[in-house]
């Protein structure tokens, strides 16, 4: 299963961004990413150094999953599109940096299918590429992991919204009502053109208040 799923995002990531842009990321979402990829090169460092071979894929395959679950679906409008340049190179550019260090990641772990992938797009072999390094992510500095998580937090709770009304995930949304501590507020808003652009979202109305952070109410547009 996740043979297939480094695949399936692979293919994804490539035609999303199919040459290198020379651009640095700089979005707050793909900031964010990054961020959290530049943890998890840290930690699997450590596991790998203690000969702790089943932490280091842990901690490297929870993060992909939420990469391809959370971070592939916010950034995907983005990433196609060419009314807005600057932010699509950033997602390109942040997309394949993303690549390359997870391929690295997973190749002791999972030979084969990095090896497939890395012949996509790079010469030579995967095997013969050092360990990935957090010096490789420093521009993650600038990022706050907690853009993509909180972020993510609303989008799911949009498509919850949708789910339960059984209509289709591409139904527009008139306003989403969200509410939560003035911090995460804060961290949804940096990344709001992605979540509009993921959730369909025309209007995010937000409240700041002591509980977590949540979606309170989502208007659909229905078809008459």
């Amino acid at each position: 299963r996740l043979a297939i799923k480094i695949l399936n995002a692979s293919r994804f990531v490539l035609l999303s961004a199919p040459v290198s842009v020379n651009k640095v990321p700089d979005q707050p979402l793909d900031l964010a990413m990054l961020a959290r990829l530049r943890e998890v090169v840290e930690q699997a460092t450590i596991a790998l150094d203690d000969y702790n071979y089943t932490r280091a894929l842990e901690v490297t395959e929870t993060y992909f999953w939420n990469f391809c679950d959370d971070y592939l679906e916010l950034v995907k409008q983005r990433a196609g599109n060419d009314n807005d340049p600057d932010g699509r190179d950033s997602a390109r550019a942040a997309l394949r940096q993303a690549l390359d260090v997870l391929l690295r990641l997973f190749a002791p772990f999972l030979p084969f299918v990095t090896e497939e992938v890395w012949s996509w797009w790079q010469l030579g072999t995967v095997h013969a590429q050092s360990w990935p390094r957090p010096v490789e992510l420093a521009v993650a500095a600038a990022g706050d992991p907690g853009v993509l998580t909180d972020t993510s937090v609303i989008l799911s709770g949009v498509r919850k919204a949708k789910s339960e009304a059984k209509v289709s995930m591409r139904t527009d949304v008139l306003v989403a009502r969200i509410a939560g501590p003035e911090a995460s507020l804060a961290k949804v808003r940096a990344a709001q053109g992605d979540l509009a652009a993921a959730g369909r979202i025309a209007d995010l109305v937000d409240v700041k208040d002591d509980g977590h952070l949540r979606v309170e109410d989502v208007e659909l547009v229905l078809p008459s």
